[in-house]
């Protein structure tokens, strides 16, 4: 039985998401503890020396469990928007399926990153430790739940339509440069496109909503019950960065595109070979 357009992106997404998280978990660990303000343990070689070679997967098995499906979401939007802009002729589609598919998966991810966070800073707990530390919380103030889902939203939403719209004018630029289209057979084996497109999307993605990641981060690792704003975190950031707002909101930004950019090339790669090989299979 022939799989649905939306389907195949999906599982295609699912992929990639997965593959992405295995790769790329070790500098997201590292990334975490920055943002969180820690002063110990911020890099893989101090990591690995006071806590072990596993303490560069902490947080994985949530981010595991969730990322596949975060990724579907993401290119199921992206699908959408492609197929919509074939029709209209206008990456507004794309910009839009991107935006629409971040803010849908900020409510499953928001969650799961507020244990992955607790436990990458908290060396010593383990994935069940921290979910039932963080359901324990939620049971007391429901809120505690979903705390910084607002900068999620903001990190996820238009970012994720920049990030799409530049993959797809990267990989159109690439394939009419090269004479190659993206349904010729030997774009499936042109692995140079979607890598280099993938690379180039994280970077300006990240460029617009880098800020809101790192504040994201602070909030989640905050001791306190109490949630902290935006606005807040914004301000604790760049007064700790002696004023300097630059210095401040983009904190760890270099360390973010080592992490992100791998991810982003891994992940389109992944996801545009799934799908050409379900397409040729069906």
């Amino acid at each position: 039985m022939a799989l649905s357009d939306s389907w195949i992106d999906f599982l295609a997404g699912w992929c990639s998401g997965g593959a992405a998280v295995m790769a790329c978990q070790p500098v997201d660990t590292v990334l975490t503890r920055l943002q969180a303000g820690e002063k110990r343990l911020v890099t893989a070689r101090g990591l690995v020396q006071n806590v072990g070679m596993s303490s560069l997967w902490r947080g994985s098995s949530a981010m595991i469990g969730a990322v596949p499906m975060q990724n579907a979401l993401l290119m199921g939007g992206y699908g959408i928007g492609k197929r919509w802009n074939k029709e209209e002729g206008a990456l507004t589609a794309i910009f839009v399926g991107g935006c629409v598919g971040g803010i849908a998966q900020s409510f499953l991810m928001s969650p799961v990153e507020l244990i992955k966070v607790n436990q990458q800073v908290a060396m010593e707990q383990s994935a069940l430790a921290t979910g039932k530390k963080v359901v324990s919380v939620t049971m007391i103030q429901q809120k505690a739940a979903w705390r910084g889902l607002g900068a999620t939203l903001l990190r996820d939403g238009i970012p994720h339509g920049v990030w799409f719209v530049s993959y797809e004018v990267a990989k159109n630029f690439l394939e009419e440069n090269s004479g190659i289209k993206s349904d010729d057979k030997a774009a499936t084996t042109n692995w140079s496109i979607p890598l280099v497109s993938g690379a180039f999307a994280a970077t300006v993605a990240w460029g617009v909503g880098y800020p809101f990641d790192l504040i994201k981060t602070r909030i989640q690792a905050s001791t306190s019950t109490a949630e902290g704003t935006i606005w807040g975190t914004a301000q604790t950031l760049i007064k700790e960065a002696n004023g300097n707002a630059l210095q401040g909101l983009y904190r760890g930004f270099g360390l973010k595109l080592v992490r992100s950019v791998p991810a982003s090339m891994i992940g389109f790669t992944t996801y545009e070979l799934v799908k050409d090989s379900i397409e040729r299979w069906e």
